[in-house]
């Protein structure tokens, strides 16, 4: 067991779980998988796959995990309800190494209006949901929801008594993102202090970032004697969304003069991570952003260029490289082959796609690479990224025309294929050319969806760029993004909007029991 003595902090990764409940985010079976093995590669200690009662959906996705993953350790969430804990354990029946997670609010605010429970009411639940959880696993995680905001002596009284029941890490989060690094680390440090069987335990932080201060609690969190933080890739999550994974790990490493304290990440893996969790969910990842941002290691100002010519460590504190992102030294165009091909997606990190998806992926570099003179490390990631997790797709691209110009009228011709099944092509009018590829969509696979967001980029620079579109759909209360890419701006948004639709049909398989925000 990890006691504050020792400077190993476990990761655990939430992106599966809480990164899911943030607003348009939806991953289905296939793209988990790969999002599970992804953070297996990288390191990290405990994976949350998902809330196992919530759904079928995501009781699969515990299971289907936990068979795939084999060195890190699989969560599943649970409130503190016998028919949560139960499912729970039965998900994860054949994982190697299995985790029930167990919650129960402890704020005034939440006992009161949310679960009109009286203190001592709550103190027995947690004692039964975590001896009960104990009696199916070993490794039993206890959180106490809204913890930052619970009175310190009866947060010590709870943390005590999920700890005699058999809790073996103890979770206090900062569910809403309220509170400040100094008192969050001074929190920390007095349940440690007063709680009289505290050592038994790991102590865990878990910070929402409403107010822009996730990564700094968790550090703050660390300090005060945590050792594991609960993250997620991008900062995915509700409203403000989590603490960021890379930026819990980079803050370690880049300043361990100050925070000497180590993870098990291999940090080289963080930028492809990245990048897949954000073509998965949808979610762009903003330029600016620390670490992963497509601006994180450039250099615009006079000064600074200057600065980072003559060396690198004025104004660089970490190295491109030290996070995947790796300089290019292979240019690819219409005349390289498959041996390069597949050299450059090694280069990229995507040494174990299967034969198949390398033949698809090659077979659309060279559709590029006839279109666009150079073909950029940028391009092929979007292209790669394109087909992560589409083979499965219930409606798949097959083919569009569109006609478009000022004389009109604008149309569009579709052709898709549905659960496996070729659809005869459809022609559909519209105002303007987007509005006619929506359309014909709506005819092929009838749907009342709303369009919320619809946002083009591209992928790199010059006229011949290749078009990276997102699309947010919005149907009874549910949201998903959906992505595409491609060097033709109006296939890449039917590639997109039919992504959107695809998710959004897993979404509606789901549903959202009560209090599952931890």
């Amino acid at each position: 067991m990890t006691h504050p003595s020792s400077d190993r902090v476990i990761i655990f990764d939430t992106t599966l779980r809480d990164g899911e409940q943030s607003p348009g985010a939806s991953m289905n079976l296939e793209e988990k998988i790969r999002i599970a093995q992804t953070l297996e590669e990288m390191g990290v200690d405990v994976i949350e796959a998902g809330f196992p009662a919530a759904s079928n959906g995501d009781f699969e996705a515990v299971r289907e995990v936990g068979r795939v993953v084999r060195d890190a350790t699989i969560a599943g969430l649970c409130r503190a309800h016998r028919n949560d804990i139960e499912r729970a354990a039965e998900a994860l029946k054949g994982a190697a190494r299995q985790r029930i997670h167990t919650f129960i609010s402890t704020s005034p605010l939440h006992m009161k209006y949310k679960l009109q429970m009286e203190p001592d009411a709550v103190v027995q639940a947690i004692w039964d949901s975590v001896s009960l959880a104990r009696n199916h696993v070993e490794d039993v995680e206890w959180s106490a929801e809204d913890g930052s905001r619970t009175e310190l002596d009866f947060l010590c009284r709870c943390v005590e008594t999920a700890i005699r029941a058999g809790a073996t890490t103890i979770n206090i989060p900062d569910t809403v993102g309220y509170a400040v690094p100094e008192e969050y680390g001074a929190l920390i440090r007095a349940v440690r202090e007063k709680t009289p069987n505290s050592d038994q335990a790991i102590f865990s932080v878990h910070c929402h970032n409403d107010l822009g201060l996730a990564v700094a609690n968790s550090l703050a969190g660390v300090a005060g004697g945590a050792r594991q933080v609960e993250c997620t890739i991008n900062g995915l999550g509700e409203r403000a969304g989590n603490a960021a994974l890379e930026e819990i790990v980079m803050a370690l490493r880049t300043r361990a003069d100050y925070l000497p304290y180590k993870t098990g990440i291999r940090t080289e893996a963080i930028t492809r991570a990245s990048r897949l969790v954000s073509t998965i969910t949808g979610f762009v990842v903003q330029p600016n952003k620390a670490i992963v941002g497509a601006n994180a290691f450039a250099h615009e100002s006079g000064i600074h260029q200057d600065g980072m010519l003559k060396h690198a460590g004025t104004y660089e504190i970490m190295t491109p490289e030290s996070v995947g992102l790796n300089r290019s030294t292979l240019v690819m165009g219409k005349h390289s082959g498959r041996a390069a091909f597949r050299a450059k997606l090694k280069e990229l990190g995507y040494e174990d796609m299967g034969d198949n998806a390398v033949n698809e992926a090659f077979r659309r570099f060279k559709d590029l690479a006839d279109r666009k003179k150079d073909v950029f490390d940028e391009d092929i990631i979007a292209l790669i990224d394109d087909e992560v997790g589409r083979q499965h797709d219930h409606i798949q691209f097959v083919s569009l025309q569109v006609v478009a110009g000022s004389r009109g009228p604008q149309h569009a011709v579709l052709e898709v294929t549905v659960g496996g099944q070729p659809v005869a092509p459809v022609v559909s009018f519209g105002n303007g050319p987007v509005d006619a590829v929506f359309n014909a969509i709506k005819l092929v696979f009838p749907h009342d969806a709303r369009l919320q967001l619809y946002q083009v980029h591209a992928v790199t620079a010059g006229t011949d760029a290749q078009a990276e579109v997102t699309v947010r759909l919005e149907e009874g209360g549910k949201t998903v993004n959906g992505q595409g890419a491609d060097a033709d701006t109006l296939v890449a948004t039917c590639r997109a909007y039919l992504h959107a639709l695809n998710k959004l049909l897993v979404k509606r398989q789901k549903t959202a029991p009560a209090a599952i925000s931890a």
